[in-house]
C-alpha cells in the first residue's frame, strides 16, 4: 500500500476531500454578486447582478464580459456580451414568479485566458416544494429491507493498522456483512485506547471510488469514529485500483438497476449505513446513547437518509446533500445530483419504472421522516447540487434544524465551514 506510511495528519485531511476542492485563486478574478447582502429576494422582486473584473487587485479597463442568466442547470433565458469600461458591470437579472433560484454566469478573456464567475439569487427559497412522489408504501418498503438486513449476521472483521494508530487511538480496517449475497461494508474504525464509554460518529462518503483514512483527529477527542465506503471493496488498496474501478466496473454506479427498486444500487448502500450503525452500537466502548452521522454531497444525502432510516441516530450534519428532489427536471427546474433527468439523461431515464424507483431513494422522502436535530451547510453557487433541490428536502424537514449559508460557495467548503460542523457535532456528542 503506497499510503501506509503517510503522516496521520496528511491522511486525515485527505479523507476530508469531497467531490470538489476549494478553487485556487488566479491572477485575474471575475467576481459576480447580487445586489442584496443575503442574495435573497421575494418572488416578483427584481435582482441586479454586479460583475467586477480585477487583475492583481486592480480593475481591468474595457473588459469584454459575456454573461448568461437563467434557472440553475437549465438553458439560460438571457445571453449577452457587454464591455465594462471601468471593469465593473451592472446587469438587470429580472425576477422569478415562483420560488427558486436565478443564476448569472459571467466570463471574461484576459491575455488569452478565460475566467469565469457566478452568483445565484434565491427567490423565497424557504417556500420551495418538492416534486418527487412520496410512495404510500415507502415506510413498509424500508421496514422490510431493514428486517431482512437484521437477519444477516454482521460477521465483523477488524484488522489493526499499527501504522495509523496514535498514542490515544487504535485504528482498524473494518468489514461487515451487508446482505445475504455476501456483499460487505468496509471502513476505517478509530477507537480511543483508554477504557471507558464513548459516543460514536459515522462518516459517510461523497461520490466516487477511493481509499479512506478514518477520522483519527475526532477520535482523539474521545469519540469513536467510523468512516465507510459504499462499494463493498477494501478501503486500503493501492490508489490505482480505485482509479481503474471508477473508470470501469463502477463507472456510472448511481444509475445501476434504476428500473428496479429492489435491485437499485443504492439499496445496499443505504442499508450499509444502517449496518455500520449496527456495529457501532454493538461495541462495548459505545456509551449506548450518543450517535451522529455526517458527510457531504452523496455523504450529505446519506447523512439525512441514515437519520431517517435509523432511530438510533441522535444528530446529523450534512453538507450540500445530493440525491435531493431528482425529478425537478421533469417539472421545469433543476433536480439534484446525479441529474438523472437533465437534458443528457432524460432520454434514457424518464421511464415509468425509473421514476417510480427514485421516489424510494430520494433524500426528500427521508427528510420528511427525520426526527432528530440536524445542522446543514451549503452555498447558493453549488452547480453540482443545485440549491433548489437541497431546499426541497430541507423545507419538508420538521425536526429541529439549522442551515448555515456560505453564499458564494459552490460544491466545496471553506475551512471555517468544516470547523463549524465539526464543533457542532463534537458539542452534541460530548455534552453531559
Amino acid at each position: 500500500m503506497r499510503n501506509r506510511f503517510l503522516p496521520l495528519a496528511v491522511l486525515f485531511w485527505l479523507s476530508l476531500l469531497t467531490v470538489a476542492a476549494q478553487p485556487a485563486r488566479r491572477p485575474v478574478e471575475i467576481v459576480v454578486t447580487a445586489d442584496r447582502d443575503d442574495w435573497t429576494y421575494k418572488t416578483g422582486d427584481k435582482v441586479q447582478f454586479l460583475v467586477t473584473v480585477t487583475r492583481n487587485g486592480n480593475l481591468v479597463k474595457n473588459a469584454s464580459i459575456r454573461y448568461e442568466i437563467g434557472l440553475e442547470k437549465l438553458e439560460p433565458t438571457i445571453k449577452e456580451t457587454k464591455t465594462a469600461a471601468d471593469g465593473k458591470l451592472t446587469i438587470d437579472g429580472g425576477t422569478l414568479k415562483t420560488p427558486g433560484f436565478l443564476r448569472c454566469i459571467a466570463w471574461v478573456t484576459v491575455d488569452g485566458n478565460e475566467y469565469r464567475g457566478l452568483a445565484t439569487a434565491g427567490f423565497d427559497p424557504q417556500k420551495i416544494e418538492p416534486t418527487v412522489a412520496n410512495p404510500q408504501d415507502f415506510d413498509t418498503f424500508w421496514a422490510a429491507a431493514k428486517q431482512e438486513l437484521s437477519a444477516v449476521p454482521m460477521d465483523a472483521k477488524m484488522t489493526l493498522l499499527p501504522e495509523r494508530c496514535t498514542e490515544k487511538v487504535n485504528v482498524y480496517h473494518l468489514n461487515l456483512q451487508n446482505n445475504r449475497k455476501g456483499v460487505r461494508v468496509y471502513g476505517i474504525l478509530s477507537i480511543p485506547k483508554n477504557e471507558g464509554k464513548y459516543p460514536a460518529l459515522l462518516r459517510v462518503p461523497g461520490a466516487g471510488v477511493r481509499a479512506y483514512y478514518g477520522d483519527v483527529v475526532t477520535a482523539e477527542k474521545d469519540i469513536i469514529t467510523l468512516e465507510i465506503g459504499i462499494h463493498g471493496i477494501s478501503v486500503i488498496m493501492d490508489p490505482s485500483v480505485y482509479t481503474d474501478m471508477g473508470q470501469g466496473l463502477l463507472n456510472g454506479y448511481p444509475a445501476y438497476n434504476m428500473d428496479d427498486r429492489d435491485k437499485f444500487y443504492y439499496k445496499r448502500v443505504y442499508l450499509g449505513c444502517v449496518r455500520a450503525n449496527d456495529f457501532l452500537t454493538s461495541l462495548p466502548q459505545y456509551d449506548g446513547t450518543n450517535l451522529a452521522v455526517t458527510g457531504g454531497s452523496q455523504g450529505g444525502a446519506l447523512s439525512i437518509i441514515t437519520a431517517g432510516l435509523d432511530p438510533r441516530v441522535k444528530w446529523l450534519g450534512a453538507f450540500y446533500p445530493a440525491l435531493s428532489d431528482v425529478t425537478g427536471y421533469l417539472h421545469g427546474r433543476a433536480g439534484g445530483w446525479p441529474h438523472y433527468f437533465d437534458k443528457t439523461g432524460v432520454k434514457w431515464n424518464n421511464t415509468k419504472e425509473k421514476v417510480a424507483t427514485v421516489a424510494y431513494y430520494d433524500v426528500v422522502n427521508f427528510a420528511r421522516r427525520v426526527k432528530v436535530p440536524g445542522f446543514y451547510i451549503w452555498g447558493y453557487n453549488d452547480e453540482t447540487c443545485p440549491p433548489t433541490s437541497m431546499y426541497a428536502a430541507y423545507n419538508v424537514t420538521t425536526a429541529p434544524k439549522e442551515l448555515k449559508l456560505f453564499l458564494d460557495t459552490g460544491h466545496w467548503t471553506y475551512q471555517e465551514e468544516k470547523d463549524i460542523m465539526n464543533n457542532w457535532l463534537i458539542e452534541k456528542l460530548t455534552k453531559k
